[in-house]
């Protein structure tokens, strides 16, 4: 296509689905933007389509809020959400209204003696000192594949990206990535729970947006995460009287000497 043939750009915006953000406080709006070069007869010389998103942050979202009409003046504000969809976003809204924060995670106070500890990988679940390109993601592959460290740290970059919505199609159409992410959480949970934190919280990501619930049936994310909170809890209430039987030890001891 010569350059002086193009004539005429025409761009066709077309909504699609809204969902919430999930770590913020605000909606994600999908849509596709459709560009098309016309020629000077108005012919199309050439076209692109593009999945884009919009993200709303709704800051002044608070436990008083008037949600029908804080989901009316998002619509009026956001053209790419039809008129049709307020009862969809006010019970978005709701959601968002009502989801609790996560709490951070506390530092382990000290090393302990009891059976079945995972192994501590010196890396902390979320937090790493680099900061994560989707441009590295074969990087990060890769290191799902080294030491546990290493699987620890190319998890939680992972997770850097996924928690940005921006990022989510490109790591879901990367099969190579999810099936790994499956693979390490069915076959490494038991042995670090920061790995299995991270997996399970890219996995979260995903399930916040409804195009995405499919790769969550397929590999059966809902009965592992499951198994591995029944595991966990078990584990919990072993601890827990390990830790009455050394008490009522040293209270004995305490007693007879």
């Amino acid at each position: 296509m010569q350059a002086e043939d193009a004539r005429y750009l025409k761009r066709k915006v077309k909504g699609g689905s809204v969902d919430v953000h999930p770590t913020e406080k605000a909606l994600v709006v999908n849509y596709e933007l459709e560009a098309t070069i016309l020629g000077e007869m108005g012919d199309p010389m050439l076209g692109e389509r593009k999945e884009c998103q919009k993200i709303i942050r709704v800051k002044n979202l608070h436990d008083n809020s008037d949600l029908t009409s804080l989901a009316k003046e998002i619509i009026d504000k956001c053209k790419l959400i039809h008129p049709a969809k307020l009862p969809e976003v006010e019970q978005l809204l709701y959601y968002l209204q009502n989801r609790k924060e996560a709490a951070p995670a506390k530092a382990p106070s000290g090393k302990t003696q009891l059976a079945d500890k995972p192994e501590d990988p010196g890396i902390d679940a979320t937090e790493v000192d680099d900061t994560a390109n989707i441009n590295d993601v074969d990087e990060y592959l890769d290191m799902l594949y080294e030491d546990l460290p290493d699987k620890v740290k190319g998890s939680a970059l992972l997770l850097q990206l996924a928690r940005n919505p921006d990022n989510l199609e490109e790591l879901f159409q990367n099969e190579t990535v999810v099936s790994a992410l499956v693979r390490l959480l069915r076959e490494d949970w038991k042995r670090s729970t920061d790995l299995a934190t991270n997996i399970i919280y890219i996995f979260f990501c995903f399930s916040s947006f409804s195009q995405f619930h499919g790769v969550i049936l397929h590999f059966k994310m809902g009965a592992l995460c499951m198994t591995i909170v029944e595991h966990e809890l078990k584990k919990q209430k072993m601890w827990q009287e390990e830790l009455q039987k050394k008490k009522k030890a040293d209270i004995l001891l305490c007693v007879n000497s």
